[in-house]
């Protein structure tokens, strides 16, 4: 059996198949590639011999998911798999297991450092002090006695009320799925938006996420709020945020994720909007996080070898 490893997953090359050869039995064939590739016709070269392939947030196509003719599993380190063509997949039957939890410390980390950042315009601060300036004109706001709102309570969803309420804030959530958590006060959408002083979203990228939070979204928000996404760019219309931004309807946002992967063009709309922190799709990725996501890749490899899959998709 082969398994290719066919875009670098962040870990130390010999610390990953050190890992890998701890947990999967000593007859598999490991294949690594160390850098990453997004033309068919390579990734098809690359997979064409895998039984097992281990992709990241690298988007396989339904011409590479055919084009490699022996796949039968598809391990994918990341949550979200809208960058994979599950219809290609379901067609061969191929398994497909994601790595679900991974990054839920991470990603709320990067939610309350973007908070905290705009709330006490770190960024204004670093630069008024290194050109000699003053606390004149920045001075921010606690998050104590805030009604934060939270789209989607996912685990993430769920870690980022948990820090929420440390901080002295009222929890507000709007989740297809309902969840009895102390604390948490379930709310339609538009209800959230209007009473939230902070908007997090933590929802999958699905048909009926896609635009959630667009002009008439953003228009029922205060006008003192600011928007976190660290979840799917997709979810977020960013001309309606850029211009939100712009024209004042809200006060910032901070934005991890966009219509695409970085590098992200210099003239997308969000980059050139006022009170705007942009990250580049980094809310996933620290060191500790990336060993976790890799030991859930090779868990969930064994797993498959011996009948049992998890994180099934």
């Amino acid at each position: 059996m082969k398994l290719v490893i066919i875009e670098p997953l962040g870990v130390d090359q010999d610390k990953l198949l050190s890992m890998a050869q701890a947990v999967l039995p000593q007859d598999i064939e490991i294949t690594y590639y160390d850098t990453r590739v997004s033309d068919t016709d390579t990734l098809i070269s690359r997979g064409r011999d895998a039984d097992i392939i281990a992709v990241s947030n690298l988007p396989l196509n339904a011409d590479v998911i055919n084009g490699c003719t022996n796949l039968k599993m598809l391990t994918v380190a990341f949550t979200g798999v809208d960058h994979i063509a599950m219809d290609a997949c379901r067609q061969k039957g191929i398994t497909v297991c994601n790595c679900a939890g991974y990054s839920t410390a991470a990603v709320a980390d990067l939610v309350f450092g973007m908070v905290v950042a705009l709330y006490r315009n770190l960024i204004p601060c670093n630069e008024a002090v290194r050109r000699e300036g003053t606390k004149e004109g920045l001075i921010g706001f606690e998050l104590e006695g805030k009604t934060f709102g939270i789209i989607g309570t996912g685990a993430i969803g769920l870690r980022v009320a948990s820090i929420a309420q440390a901080f002295g804030c009222r929890v507000l959530a709007y989740s297809r799925t309902k969840k009895d958590v102390p604390g948490i006060t379930y709310t339609d959408l538009e209800t959230l938006l209007k009473n939230s002083d902070i908007v997090s979203l933590h929802t999958p990228l699905t048909p009926e996420t896609r635009g959630l939070i667009g002009e008439k979204e953003l228009s029922s928000m205060k006008p003192s709020a600011i928007l976190i996404n660290t979840a799917r760019g997709p979810v977020v219309d960013s001309t309606a945020l850029a211009d939100a931004l712009n024209c004042g309807k809200i006060a910032g946002a901070g934005v991890d994720v966009f219509e695409m992967e970085p590098p992200v063009p210099a003239d997308h709309p969000l980059l050139n909007a006022k009170n705007l922190i942009a990250t580049p799709h980094v809310a996933f990725a620290t060191r500790e996080a990336l060993v976790k996501r890799a030991a859930i890749v090779f868990d969930n490899i064994d797993r498959w070898i011996k009948g049992t899959p998890a994180n099934v998709i």
